[in-house]
């Protein structure tokens, strides 16, 4: 019987190596892996063309599309890409002295309703109790006077103060002339590490990421894995096929990165990495499935509701089709 062709575009991870190698094969599936290593670009190909048959995308927007009723792809909970974001917090502190201050202020971040964004304004207000609804908010490259990617982003149902970046100058630039007086986001603006005034919300941000997750249980999900809705309909036993190959390979890439005669990639300190993951994480940083990440998920579809991208937020075991 012939292989179902299946295009599947993510970045080259660790975790998705063997399905680029071949080392795992897809049940009953020819998969062509096509490697971007820009996210933005995938999800923007997929958002407006359903450019692939299966990819990483957004988590942020494709709740946003599943609670607008506008979703042409189906998810499995297959995490491609998480990160705490702790330390992508910038202040300008001629302009903000603590946490608190941010409220009302003028922040600079690359898509307001990116995941990334979403998160940070979640642990902001509930570790400090800020109230974001009177902030106005600048969309636009961190180093550059670019936009981040060409997204096709549903509206958000509440009315928000967002505008370009027009100004000819990068977010960098302008939180260092105190025209924005914080940056969130993906990136680390330049004039970090040069301009002394520009400083992290969060200096020793590895210790507050570990005891927020301690504490929470929240690793933020960036990206999840969709498939094309009529590739799904026309194959419904593929979810379960990719979900049980994305578990293999990456538990071949985790028992590879545990092997301690030799280091795998280039962290010096990658045994006391191994340590602490043990320690923190129990030994795996990266489930899959739904019931391990439910803190994560629940988190982010309050965040999305709380924030005004979306009206109500969903159940989260509504958001992805049966993989079992």
């Amino acid at each position: 019987m012939p292989k179902l062709p299946i295009t599947f575009a993510c970045g080259l991870y660790d975790r998705m190596l063997p399905l680029y190698t071949g080392e795992v094969a897809v049940e009953g599936v020819d998969l062509k892996f096509e490697v971007e290593d820009n996210p933005r670009i995938i999800f923007d190909r997929m958002a407006a063309e359903q450019a692939y048959d299966v990819c990483e995308f957004s988590s942020s927007e494709f709740i946003s599309r599943f609670t607008g009723g506008q979703c042409p792809f189906v998810a499995i909970p297959v995490f491609a890409s998480r990160v705490f974001r702790h330390s992508f917090i910038f202040i300008n502190r001629k302009h903000v002295k603590n946490p608190k201050e941010l409220a009302g202020k003028r922040i600079g971040v690359p898509v307001y309703t990116m995941t990334a964004a979403i998160f940070i304004r979640g642990l902001l207000s509930d570790e400090h109790g800020i109230d974001f609804a009177n902030c106005e908010w600048v969309e636009g490259d961190i180093n550059s006077a670019k936009s981040h990617g060409n997204p096709a982003i549903l509206p958000t149902v509440k009315k928000l103060s967002v505008t370009a970046n027009r100004s000819g100058k990068s977010l960098s630039q302008l939180l260092e002339e105190g025209e924005i007086q914080a940056i969130i986001g993906t990136g680390v603006p330049e004039a970090y590490g040069r301009n002394p005034d520009i400083v992290r919300v969060y200096p020793d941000y590895r210790a507050a990421e570990m005891e927020y997750y301690r504490r929470t249980k929240i690793f933020p999900i960036m990206h999840l894995v969709v498939i094309r809705r009529d590739v799904h309909e026309r194959n419904p036993k593929l979810a379960g096929h990719l979900f049980r190959a994305f578990n293999q390979a990456k538990d071949i890439e985790r028992s590879k990165m545990r092997y301690r005669g030799t280091l795998r990639y280039m962290l010096p300190w990658m045994h006391a990495e191994l340590d602490e993951i043990d320690a923190v994480f129990g030994g795996d940083p990266w489930p899959y499935g739904i019931e391990p990440n439910r803190p994560t998920l629940e988190a982010l579809v309050r965040y999305l509701a709380e924030q005004g991208v979306i009206a109500k937020a969903p159940r989260v075991d509504d958001l992805f089709v049966p993989v079992a």
